[in-house]
């Protein structure tokens, strides 16, 4: 099976992505402390704090969207609420960066940020949750009226076509009025 490596994988990218964000901002912050230059008449105090602080909070957007891919590979199980919106929206950010980082930094950059952005959108195709829910159904699960015999309609659950339901009426014509 694929579907926990790919999952153990994408944890141990985003966590090293989420490090590797954070020290990079943390060092322009750096960086533009020690230069003393402003941009557009902004203080570089400001910046330097900024860059630190946007540094940290990406950081710990993509830790904990490796926490959410490293459950999902410790549980086997598909991702599931918040879970599934943060590996979406990480998905989102890595297209939106890979189409930034071509022009900006070039196609190596570009190739990393569609390799995560590949890793996690695989974790959504392995983990299908159809999949999981037909194989946890039992065979009585799988009739309409619950498994009961004879069904809803009085001639032994004939009348549309065995199963028991309610019989699908068709709408009604158009008028030619």
């Amino acid at each position: 099976m694929v579907r926990r490596p790919v999952a153990w994988v994408t944890a141990i990218v985003l966590f090293a992505e989420a490090i590797g964000i954070a020290l990079v901002n943390w060092f322009m912050g750096i960086v533009v402390d020690r230069q003393d230059m402003s941009l557009a008449g902004l203080d570089s105090d400001v910046m330097s704090t900024s860059s630190k602080v946007a540094g940290l909070l990406f950081g710990l957007y993509f830790a904990l969207c490796g926490v959410v891919a490293l459950r999902v590979a410790l549980r086997d199980r598909a991702p599931a609420g918040v879970g599934r919106i943060l590996l979406f929206s990480a998905a989102v950010v890595h297209a939106l960066l890979g189409a930034f980082t071509v022009g900006l930094v070039g196609w190596g950059a570009f190739a990393s940020m569609m390799v995560v952005l590949g890793l996690i959108v695989l974790i959504f195709m392995t983990y299908d949750r159809r999949e999981g829910a037909v194989s946890d159904a039992g065979p009585d699960d799988a009739k309409p009226d619950g498994g009961a015999t004879g069904g809803a309609a009085a001639d032994g659950g004939t009348a549309n076509g065995g199963n028991g339901g309610t019989p699908v009426i068709p709408p009604p014509a158009p008028s030619a009025s």
